[in-house]
Protein backbone atom coordinates (compact mmCIF):
# COMPACT_ATOMS: atom_id res chain seq x y z
CA UNK A 1 0.00 0.00 0.00
CA UNK A 2 1.43 2.98 -1.21
CA UNK A 3 1.82 6.24 1.52
CA UNK A 4 -0.48 9.19 0.70
CA UNK A 5 0.81 13.09 1.20
CA UNK A 6 -1.25 12.99 4.24
CA UNK A 7 0.69 9.84 5.47
CA UNK A 8 4.47 11.21 4.97
CA UNK A 9 3.57 14.36 6.85
CA UNK A 10 2.57 12.52 9.90
CA UNK A 11 5.11 10.41 10.00
CA UNK A 12 7.49 13.14 9.48
CA UNK A 13 5.91 14.87 12.28
CA UNK A 14 5.80 11.80 14.58
CA UNK A 15 9.90 10.86 13.84
CA UNK A 16 10.83 14.52 14.50
CA UNK A 17 8.53 14.62 17.48
CA UNK A 18 10.22 12.15 19.19
CA UNK A 19 13.23 11.82 21.35
CA UNK A 20 16.05 9.25 21.70
CA UNK A 21 18.49 8.91 24.67
CA UNK A 22 22.18 9.68 23.22
CA UNK A 23 21.04 10.98 19.75
CA UNK A 24 23.19 13.31 17.57
CA UNK A 25 23.67 14.40 14.37
CA UNK A 26 23.93 11.12 12.23
CA UNK A 27 24.20 12.60 8.52
CA UNK A 28 26.29 16.05 7.35
CA UNK A 29 24.31 18.89 6.51
CA UNK A 30 26.14 18.97 2.98
CA UNK A 31 24.53 14.95 2.56
CA UNK A 32 21.08 16.62 3.41
CA UNK A 33 21.39 19.76 1.42
CA UNK A 34 22.35 17.28 -1.56
CA UNK A 35 19.21 14.58 -1.19
CA UNK A 36 17.05 17.67 -0.86
CA UNK A 37 18.29 19.37 -4.22
CA UNK A 38 18.11 15.80 -5.44
CA UNK A 39 21.26 15.88 -6.84
CA UNK A 40 22.40 12.78 -4.34
CA UNK A 41 20.06 10.39 -3.02
CA UNK A 42 20.53 9.08 0.05
CA UNK A 43 21.14 5.79 0.73
CA UNK A 44 19.39 2.88 2.48
CA UNK A 45 21.89 3.35 5.17
CA UNK A 46 21.22 6.85 5.44
CA UNK A 47 17.63 6.89 5.23
CA UNK A 48 17.67 4.22 7.79
CA UNK A 49 20.13 6.59 10.02
CA UNK A 50 17.72 9.29 9.42
CA UNK A 51 14.39 7.60 10.69
CA UNK A 52 16.71 6.91 13.76
CA UNK A 53 17.49 9.85 14.54
CA UNK A 54 14.91 13.06 14.91
CA UNK A 55 17.85 15.14 15.78
CA UNK A 56 18.82 14.77 12.31
CA UNK A 57 15.62 14.38 11.13
CA UNK A 58 14.72 18.14 12.72
CA UNK A 59 17.99 19.39 11.20
CA UNK A 60 16.33 17.91 7.44
CA UNK A 61 13.25 20.05 8.37
CA UNK A 62 15.41 22.50 9.34
CA UNK A 63 17.34 23.09 5.90
CA UNK A 64 14.29 22.90 4.22
CA UNK A 65 12.42 25.72 5.52
CA UNK A 66 15.58 27.86 5.30
CA UNK A 67 15.43 26.67 1.42
CA UNK A 68 11.74 27.53 0.72
CA UNK A 69 12.54 30.80 2.58
CA UNK A 70 15.42 31.87 0.50
CA UNK A 71 13.66 30.63 -2.59
CA UNK A 72 10.68 32.73 -1.95
CA UNK A 73 10.56 36.13 -3.65
CA UNK A 74 11.81 39.36 -1.57
CA UNK A 75 10.08 42.39 -1.73
CA UNK A 76 6.64 41.27 -3.78
CA UNK A 77 4.51 43.99 -4.87
CA UNK A 78 2.19 42.05 -6.50
CA UNK A 79 0.79 39.62 -8.90
CA UNK A 80 -0.79 40.47 -12.26
CA UNK A 81 -3.80 38.34 -14.17
CA UNK A 82 -6.09 38.90 -17.14
CA UNK A 83 -9.54 37.38 -17.66
CA UNK A 84 -8.58 35.00 -20.67
CA UNK A 85 -11.81 33.52 -21.71
CA UNK A 86 -14.19 35.12 -24.06
CA UNK A 87 -17.60 36.33 -22.92
CA UNK A 88 -19.84 33.68 -22.79
CA UNK A 89 -22.61 35.44 -20.54
CA UNK A 90 -21.84 32.67 -17.58
CA UNK A 91 -19.14 34.99 -15.85
CA UNK A 92 -15.42 33.57 -15.57
CA UNK A 93 -16.21 31.40 -12.21
CA UNK A 94 -12.50 31.33 -11.61
CA UNK A 95 -9.60 33.93 -12.53
CA UNK A 96 -5.76 32.99 -12.02
CA UNK A 97 -2.15 35.53 -11.91
CA UNK A 98 0.08 34.93 -14.19
CA UNK A 99 2.85 34.03 -11.53
CA UNK A 100 0.22 30.73 -10.76
CA UNK A 101 0.19 31.88 -7.01
CA UNK A 102 -3.74 33.61 -7.01
CA UNK A 103 -6.84 32.34 -7.90
CA UNK A 104 -9.73 34.54 -7.79
CA UNK A 105 -13.39 32.29 -7.61
CA UNK A 106 -16.87 33.90 -7.56
CA UNK A 107 -19.71 32.15 -6.10
CA UNK A 108 -23.20 33.17 -5.52
CA UNK A 109 -21.96 37.44 -5.61
CA UNK A 110 -19.01 36.17 -2.97
CA UNK A 111 -15.64 36.93 -4.50
CA UNK A 112 -12.45 34.73 -2.97
CA UNK A 113 -8.90 35.08 -3.25
CA UNK A 114 -6.54 31.89 -2.77
CA UNK A 115 -3.17 31.82 -2.55
CA UNK A 116 -2.00 28.63 -4.23
CA UNK A 117 -0.37 26.27 -1.13
CA UNK A 118 2.77 25.37 -3.52
CA UNK A 119 3.64 29.12 -4.43
CA UNK A 120 6.71 30.79 -3.26
CA UNK A 121 4.91 33.05 -1.07
CA UNK A 122 2.90 30.75 0.06
CA UNK A 123 5.18 30.32 3.70
CA UNK A 124 5.83 34.10 3.99
CA UNK A 125 2.50 35.67 3.25
CA UNK A 126 0.62 32.79 5.62
CA UNK A 127 3.03 33.61 8.30
CA UNK A 128 2.90 37.53 8.33
CA UNK A 129 -0.53 38.14 7.20
CA UNK A 130 -0.33 41.26 5.43
CA UNK A 131 -3.32 43.27 4.24
CA UNK A 132 -4.19 42.57 0.61
CA UNK A 133 -5.83 44.14 -2.07
CA UNK A 134 -7.45 43.32 -5.54
CA UNK A 135 -7.74 45.85 -7.82
CA UNK A 136 -9.44 45.65 -10.94
CA UNK A 137 -8.12 47.45 -14.59
CA UNK A 138 -9.25 50.88 -13.56
CA UNK A 139 -7.57 50.71 -9.87
CA UNK A 140 -11.13 50.00 -8.37
CA UNK A 141 -10.94 47.53 -5.27
CA UNK A 142 -12.39 43.98 -5.79
CA UNK A 143 -11.96 42.79 -2.39
CA UNK A 144 -9.40 43.50 0.45
CA UNK A 145 -8.65 41.68 3.48
CA UNK A 146 -6.28 39.39 5.10
CA UNK A 147 -5.93 35.59 4.30
CA UNK A 148 -6.82 33.14 6.64
CA UNK A 149 -5.05 29.96 7.91
CA UNK A 150 -6.38 28.61 4.85
CA UNK A 151 -4.75 31.21 2.40
CA UNK A 152 -8.21 32.51 1.74
CA UNK A 153 -9.63 36.08 1.72
CA UNK A 154 -13.37 36.37 1.03
CA UNK A 155 -16.06 39.37 0.51
CA UNK A 156 -18.98 40.27 -1.12
CA UNK A 157 -19.03 41.43 -5.29
CA UNK A 158 -19.04 45.48 -4.61
CA UNK A 159 -19.94 46.14 -8.05
CA UNK A 160 -23.81 46.24 -9.87
CA UNK A 161 -22.53 44.41 -12.53
CA UNK A 162 -21.80 40.74 -12.66
CA UNK A 163 -17.73 40.01 -12.41
CA UNK A 164 -16.93 39.08 -16.38
CA UNK A 165 -19.33 42.24 -17.42
CA UNK A 166 -16.97 44.27 -14.77
CA UNK A 167 -13.94 42.82 -15.75
CA UNK A 168 -14.38 43.42 -19.47
CA UNK A 169 -15.12 47.37 -18.82
CA UNK A 170 -12.20 47.87 -17.01
CA UNK A 171 -9.38 46.51 -18.77
CA UNK A 172 -9.65 42.68 -18.31
CA UNK A 173 -6.91 43.07 -15.68
CA UNK A 174 -6.66 42.44 -11.90
CA UNK A 175 -3.78 42.73 -9.70
CA UNK A 176 -3.48 41.17 -6.39
CA UNK A 177 -0.72 43.39 -4.14
CA UNK A 178 0.07 44.69 -0.69
CA UNK A 179 -2.60 47.29 0.05
CA UNK A 180 -0.11 49.15 1.80
CA UNK A 181 1.18 50.12 -2.11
Amino acid sequence: MEMTELDRKLQAQLLAGRRVEGDRLVLADAVLVAALDGSRPLTAGERSALQASPLTARRLRSLADARRARAAPRGWRGSAGMLRAADSGAGPGLLATDDGAWRLHFVDGRVILQLDAQSALAATLLREAPLLRVRDGAGGTVLEGRLDSDGECEGAWPFADPPAQHFQRHGALFTVEPAGT
